[in-house]
């Protein structure tokens, strides 16, 4: 039977929407064909037909999570309040619905090539997005600098956050990125 030009169009969003949410709360190697066909309600032969292959899939569902998270950003938020925003404890314990630098990093170096360029680009949109509110007296070169620096410390400080097994050192680390980062 022949799905609709919309329905396949609707299909391929429900795919997406649901491996950007598994890959940034399981990581890419822990999330199986099975957990995506399932998460988004679809066959795997529906998976296979609108992406030909699970890597072509984890390439567009980083190249989504990135556009997704883009999405939310306003036009007149400041660094500060992105900041607070991203170093916040319900940020370090919604990683399905949070930034996929700090839930990706550490596995982009063993994907593929073009999962690897949408993570790219996706971070130089973020420095790109960080600069342009940064100092606006200092120089280009100084303010994408400054929005690489705290792009670092923001993913770091979640990643460490995330990790530790200590709930006072995990609100600690938060804690002092954020007071470092807005002095």
């Amino acid at each position: 039977m022949r799905v609709s030009k919309e329905k396949a169009a609707d299909n391929r969003e429900r795919i997406l929407t649901a491996a950007s949410r598994l890959i940034r709360e399981r990581g890419i190697s822990g999330v199986s064909v099975d957990a995506l066909t399932e998460a988004a309600g679809m066959t795997h032969g529906g998976l296979y037909s609108q992406f030909g292959s699970k890597e072509r899939l984890i390439e567009e569902a980083v190249a989504e999570a990135i556009v997704s998270k883009g999405r939310e950003l306003r036009e007149t938020t400041t660094v500060g309040d992105y900041v607070s925003e991203y170093l916040s404890v319900a940020h370090r314990n919604e990683p399905g619905s949070g930034c996929p630098f700090a839930a990706l990093c550490s596995e982009m170096h063993r994907q593929s090539q073009g999962a690897r360029e949408q993570f790219t680009a996706g971070v130089r949109g973020m420095i790109g997005w960080l600069s342009a509110r940064m100092g606006a007296g200092a120089g280009q070169r100084k303010r994408d600098g400054d929005a690489i620096v705290t792009l670092a410390s923001l993913v770091g400080a979640v990643v460490l956050a995330r990790a530790v097994s200590d709930s006072k050192l995990s609100d600690e680390i938060l804690r002092a990125t954020r007071k470092r980062l807005a002095g």
